[in-house]
């Protein structure tokens, strides 16, 4: 009663393929920029519009799932703005688009001059203070 345990192969990995979509936060804000409704895109307006105009899946749960992440997650991130409802039920406009930060310029640093002794200033005081003092004595 040997028994003999053969090595289990390794399966060939396959290389992941791309999709043949652009991610859905994109796809989202394609879809609301074109429908242009005042008050903002409803959640199956959109989908309607992703399903029409992009290769995604035929599984419409699946896309609808992804439509609702991206839109939650783009509500927070601030790229789109939630006009009605909450989560991902209500109408959807497009965000304010973030401005880009200016990065403040590193000032230069100048080395302080070397400080140069002011004995040339100092003598004059002392000459001033002996002709006042030699002046006093004159007068007296």
């Amino acid at each position: 009663m040997t028994s003999t345990t053969t090595p289990k192969k390794a399966k060939a990995t396959k290389p992941k393929t791309h999709a043949a979509h652009p991610k859905y936060i994109d796809m989202v804000k394609a879809a609301i920029g074109s429908l242009e409704e005042k008050t903002g895109s409803s959640k199956q307006a959109i989908l309607k519009y992703i399903l029409a105009n992009y290769k995604v899946s035929d599984n419409v749960t699946s896309v609808n799932s992804h439509l609702r992440t991206a839109l939650k997650s783009g509500v927070a991130k601030g790229f789109l703005k939630q006009t009605k409802g909450t989560g991902a039920s209500g109408s959807f406009k497009l965000g304010e688009k973030p401005k880009a930060e200016k990065k403040p310029k590193a000032k230069k640093v100048t080395k302080p001059k070397a400080a140069k002794p002011k004995k040339a200033a100092a003598k004059p005081k002392k000459a001033a203070a002996i002709r006042s003092t030699e002046l006093l004595k004159l007068n007296t």
